[in-house]
């Protein structure tokens, strides 16, 4: 198989959205990703680095914090030793990224990578933040899907083998300086995603330092912190989840029957094991539970218990506490989620299972004293909710620029 590019300027290969001073400037050029890239063999061997993974459209993150645990075992020595700056092509396929996830390295000075995963650093006279919009755009997951004609092999992995990955090929500019202004566009968006993640991560510091005024310390049934009107009540009385509510779990649901926005077809949330938006995957034609308390059972997440509103529909990673006195309210979650992670079991894979929810035991302040603590955890949630809207809202934004500042993909390998 041939790698070789038209690297000759495209009069129709470009943008949608330019910048005034490139109006007049000539149509980008294909170049090869083996002609911008060196491949990194380089292994770990003795150096003390930190195994990472790699989370599709979010990064880099340590083992430990997606596993539960280091995996890298007896491997680590003949994984990759990555530096600042550098790329990873993780052959797994997601919903976002069905042909794998290319991303920068930017959240360790140095890590070591699976020597699954298909590692390269970028050619000095290209720009590495202009190179990463390019692969968050997908613009390889486009060429790839050709070589994929198997599926995922019995690992998860896909069947890229290096050289179809490096026959790839990227939209460049012909101008230099566009490619810099283009990489300028994109550092100023992430700035403000990061500002704005920065302002949320410090609602949930506050919302973590409120709860552990507002609810008795570990061991104790008085909270430091009590409601004016509660502060003559009795303590709060210990109690078994088990003996307070029915405990049953989600079912298996195949995820592309899920939509990622609801309606009239698919009105309700579905509920899984992942961390963002609190779990949702997205939406349903059906429910299982109306009003009630779900934690995570397996995986990374076990432990991990949320207040769920109106109908929803879990998967069968899910736990879920019913109770028909009222005891399902956000309130009792928060209170359970306080402490089911110490209950978790990391022998293997994480797991927080019904038998062992059902014996723990919580400290419950009366019907009248949840409902006030109630509303004060869903004022606070409100804030949360709005600013992870924005949040959001930004990353669409960049998702947009994307799509109109690097010219639509056309398969012009020869």
């Amino acid at each position: 198989m041939s790698s070789k590019v038209n690297t000759e300027p495209k009069g129709d290969l470009l943008p949608k959205l330019r910048f005034p001073e490139f109006q007049a400037a000539g149509g980008w050029q294909e170049v090869a990703l083996v002609q911008l890239t060196q491949p990194i063999t380089e292994k770990v061997g003795d150096a003390e680095l930190t195994p990472v993974s790699i989370t599709a459209g979010q990064g880099f993150v340590s083992q430990v914090s997606k596993f539960g645990r280091d995996i890298s075992g007896d491997q680590y020595k003949n994984y990759t030793h990555l530096r600042f700056g550098d790329f990873a092509y993780n052959k797994g396929n997601s919903k976002k990224f069905p042909q794998g996830y290319v991303c920068q390295l930017k959240e360790f000075p140095e890590a070591a990578a699976s020597s699954a995963f298909i590692c390269f650093r970028l050619n000095a006279d290209h720009d590495a933040t202009f190179i990463q919009g390019a692969f968050e755009k997908n613009v390889h997951g486009v060429q790839l899907a050709k070589y994929i004609t198997s599926g995922a092999r019995s690992d998860g992995l896909l069947n890229i083998r290096p050289e179809d990955f490096f026959s790839i090929s990227l939209s460049i500019p012909t101008e230099p300086y566009e490619e810099k202004k283009i990489a300028g566009c994109l550092s100023s968006i992430e700035a403000l995603i990061v500002a704005e993640s920065d302002k949320l991560e410090a609602l949930e510091r506050h919302k973590q330092s409120l709860l552990s005024q507002l609810f008795p310390p570990p061991g104790e049934i008085r909270p430091t912190l009590r409601l004016p009107e509660f502060r003559q009540a009795p303590d709060w009385q210990e109690k078994a989840v088990g003996d307070v509510f029915t405990l049953t779990r989600g079912n298996v649901l195949a995820m592309p029957l899920v939509d990622d926005v609801p309606s009239n077809e698919k009105p309700y949330p579905v509920y899984s094991s992942q961390t963002k938006n609190a779990g949702l995957a997205g939406y349903y034609s059906d429910y299982l539970y109306e009003d009630a308390i779900t934690w995570t059972t397996d995986g990374a997440n076990a432990g991990d218990v949320n207040y769920r509103s109106g109908r929803f529909f879990c998967t069968n990673v899910c736990g879920v506490l019913r109770s028909d006195e009222g005891y399902a309210n956000p309130c009792v979650a928060a209170l359970i989620n306080g402490v089911a992670k110490r209950h978790v079991s990391y022998v293997g894979n994480p797991k927080l299972m019904n038998g062992v929810m059902a014996k723990i035991v919580v400290p419950f302040p009366s019907l009248e004293e949840q409902l006030q603590l109630t509303s004060i955890l869903k004022s606070i949630d409100m804030l949360l909710n709005f600013q992870n809207n924005r949040v959001e809202r930004l990353e669409e934004h960049k998702r947009g620029l994307l799509q109109q500042l690097y010219p639509p993909r056309k398969d012009i390998l020869v």
